[in-house]
């Protein structure tokens, strides 16, 4: 029966994309080109057949939009554009609803509703949800070209037109009068209709040093008091978090152009989207709301004392280990205790063995730090020995090497799945800027040396991670506390060789046995001494 479905979708939008590939393709109102209606047959097949993933009688939650919602002809990022409805999912309880992303790029709220919204329509069942954010490609030609035009405003307004390409007539309502429609027809099947603004873009308002908001914000507000529909405003949701960001983090946000999103903007209008359904007081959502999950962001579980900062010390296995006993692998976290004063500061050991930059970041860990962190606080940020490696295989953990290369997206052999992959000057800046925005203090740890000599002096990594970590360092303005040669330095002096500096190491070249891990933490006290650092106040 789904097979039946998708080819019948599939002829009908065949028709329909040979129309559409008359039309020339033109920029929208925001200068991007958006060519996915060209190939609208490829782009429906990959769309799950509406009401497919229905389980059980459970609801379904249909999301209806555009490229913000679901970029590109599949819809799974291999542009290095993602809408935020791929990561939706996350926030819905799967036991209870299936989410169907049935929104499909350069759609506008006149041509979803005439093309794509019947099918979708007919699969609405008693107690289906449907979340309508639609309306960036509503502006350009009412009757030719791609004919996607709407009136503006919420008035019953209506005009035909002709559609010069194709011959076909059509009456052209108001965009509050496309939402009536929308919503009557969902209502009409038992299904909850659910109104929510549209996606912010990078563009700022001079008159207000804050992101532009969108006029449908209000046409849709006034849409949903007349007819008692739950709104969301999801364009002030995103746009106040993006007015917090400086420049630079806002306009990662996006990519390729200003209208859309990267992961990161994806991830963070998919959060909105579900804070925003949680935080609605109106009772007509009540039903929804029962269904979300992972809305309370995650955090470190630290307690927190009146009058003592917390210093995060975030990185890999040569600061998080076994440590467990004398003859097991150990981080200097584990002994940062011994440098520095508990009674003054709260250590926080968020390391992670096997990560780099960007597996800390894509596992959700750096996140759980950014949502702890308050004014005050501290974050060592020490990487480098897992992030240079295969980026799309093996653990996947890679990153680009440098600090000023731009990102490039790779498909994971693994998985399948396709992700942006910036550099480790990126993830570093990243980390640095997060911080600051929190009013806490970041701090750079040089990677430690490995157990690798040549001409009686262990190696040193100043040509490549150094270089780096400097280089950031004195973009962001950020202190640099150069581990890597400090304890260089001390084993070049104190042993001479690999063999006399095997104490120092446990099993392998890189991971530090209980003395090593000490060493490293004596290193990090002695570099915070000679930069003067404010976290120097707080060693022993």
């Amino acid at each position: 029966m789904k097979t039946l479905v998708l080819t019948l979708a599939f002829l009908g939008a065949s028709a329909w994309a040979t129309a559409q590939q008359k039309a020339s393709v033109m920029e929208d109102v925001n200068h991007v080109v958006d060519n996915t209606p060209d190939s609208i047959a490829k782009a429906l097949m990959s769309r799950p057949a509406p009401g497919s993933t229905r389980r059980e009688g459970k609801p379904v939650l249909f999301l209806i939009g555009n490229s913000t919602m679901r970029n590109g002809t599949r819809g799974d990022g291999s542009n290095g554009q993602w809408g935020w409805g791929y990561y939706a999912t996350k926030y819905f309880d799967y036991n209870k609803i299936s989410v169907e992303n049935q929104a499909l790029g350069g759609m506008s709220t006149r041509t979803f509703y005439t093309q794509l919204w019947p099918d979708i329509r007919k699969a609405i069942q008693p107690g289906d949800w449907v979340v309508i954010s639609i309306g960036h490609n509503d502006g350009g030609p009412i009757d030719e070209g791609r004919a996607r035009s709407v009136l503006s405003g919420t008035g019953n307004d209506s005009v035909e037109v002709t559609i010069k390409e194709t011959g076909v007539k059509e009456t052209v309502y108001t965009y509050g009068g496309y939402m009536r429609k929308y919503i009557a027809e969902i209502r009409a099947r038992g299904g909850n209709p659910v109104l929510m603004s549209l996606t912010p873009r990078n563009a700022y308002d001079p008159a207000t040093c804050k992101i532009v908001r969108k006029p449908q914000s209000q046409w849709l507000e006034t849409i949903g008091k007349e007819q008692n529909v739950p709104y969301i405003d999801l364009n002030e949701i995103s746009g106040a978090k993006l007015d917090l960001f400086g420049p630079w983090k806002e306009a990662y946000h996006f990519y390729k152009d200003n209208i859309h999103t990267s992961r990161f903007g994806a991830e963070l209008n998919a959060r909105s989207a579900a804070e925003g359904i949680a935080a609605s007081k109106h009772k007509g959502i009540k039903g929804l709301q029962q269904m979300l999950v992972n809305v309370k962001p995650d955090v470190v579980p630290v307690k927190r004392e009146k009058g003592k900062p917390v210093v995060f010390i975030t990185g890999d296995s040569t600061v998080k280990n076994e440590d467990r006993d004398d003859d097991s692998m150990w981080g200097w976290g584990a002994v940062a205790d011994e440098v520095f004063d508990t009674k003054k500061i709260t250590i926080a050991n968020c390391a992670k063995a096997g990560r780099s930059t960007r597996t800390y970041l894509n596992e959700g860990r750096w996140e759980q730090v950014y949502n702890t962190l308050q004014k005050g606080d501290y974050v060592l940020i020490q990487f480098g020995h897992n992030d240079i490696g295969p980026i799309e295989k093996d653990r996947m953990r890679g990153v680009i090497p440098g600090v000023d290369e731009q990102p490039k997206v790779y498909k994971m052999e693994k998985s399948g799945d396709f992700e942006l992959v910036y550099c480790f000057g990126f993830y570093l800046k990243k980390f640095i800027m997060d911080v600051r925005e929190k009013g806490a203090t970041p701090i750079i740890v040089s990677l430690t040396p490995r157990n690798e000599w040549k001409d009686g002096h262990i190696e040193r990594r100043n040509d490549t991670y150094g270089r780096w970590y400097r280089q950031v360092c004195q973009e962001t303005q950020t202190e640099l506390l150069d581990l890597h040669n400090l304890t260089a330095d001390f084993l070049d002096k104190k042993c001479g060789s690999k063999e006399k500096a095997e104490p120092y190491y446990k099993r392998d070249h890189t991971h530090t046995s209980k003395l090593g891990a000490r060493t490293n933490a004596q290193s990090v006290a002695k570099g915070l001494r000679q930069n003067h650092s404010p976290l120097a106040a707080y060693l022993k």
